[in-house]
């Protein structure tokens, strides 16, 4: 490794602007994306600012980590599928509860009562053909403008891309599970 010297000055890429509502995508192949989508929920609401998070690939009834917490803090957390598609039973009835899922999430971010709304693995039911990518783009676009939407998930489409303020590609340097490791409670779930 090689030792640096640390900075002695700050400087600003850009002048500062208005502060506004953003749109953050957390995409790649890597470890991580839901768990940066968690920490910026949390340090909104540390900050009193009321955060809705939706998951679309997790049952309601799911009582991961992260659901036990947010309940605790008051935080809702919503699971609108019925699991990842190679656990489902019926694929269109998959696509249905992610249609019903959009349309709850998409009246939250246009109603504006949070600060925060994270879209927690939207990109699989995007990719999939089971959500319109206009009638997303065209929500996020029409958000008031107060209003911060994190999305996550592994391939995000160039045009969400394109549209968002921030867009963190997740790369895969190293993973446990391919040492054969398995999912660990309290890092996987």
């Amino acid at each position: 490794m090689q030792i640096e010297q640390p900075p002695l000055d700050h400087q600003r890429l850009s002048q500062p602007a208005e502060r506004r509502g953003l749109v953050l995508v957390h995409t790649g192949d890597g470890k991580g994306k839901s768990t940066a989508a968690f920490g910026l929920a949390l340090r909104a609401h540390g900050r009193g600012k009321p955060v809705l998070i939706y998951q679309f690939m997790k049952v309601p009834s799911a009582r991961f980590g992260e659901h036990r917490v947010f309940e605790q803090l008051g935080v809702p957390i919503i699971g609108l599928g019925d699991g990842f598609s190679w656990k489902s039973k019926d694929l269109e009835h998959s696509a249905e509860l992610a249609r019903e899922g959009w349309a709850r999430a998409e009246s939250s971010i246009r109603g504006g009562e949070h600060f925060l709304v994270v879209l927690d693995e939207i990109m699989y039911p995007l990719r999939y053909g089971w959500l319109s990518l206009d009638a997303v783009l065209t929500c996020l676009h029409e958000r008031p403008p107060h209003v911060h939407v994190v999305l996550t998930g592994r391939g995000a489409p160039a045009e969400l891309t394109a549209l968002a303020d921030t867009v963190t590609e997740m790369a895969l340097v190293k993973h446990h599970y391919k040492a054969g490791v398995p999912a660990q409670r309290g890092i996987e779930d």
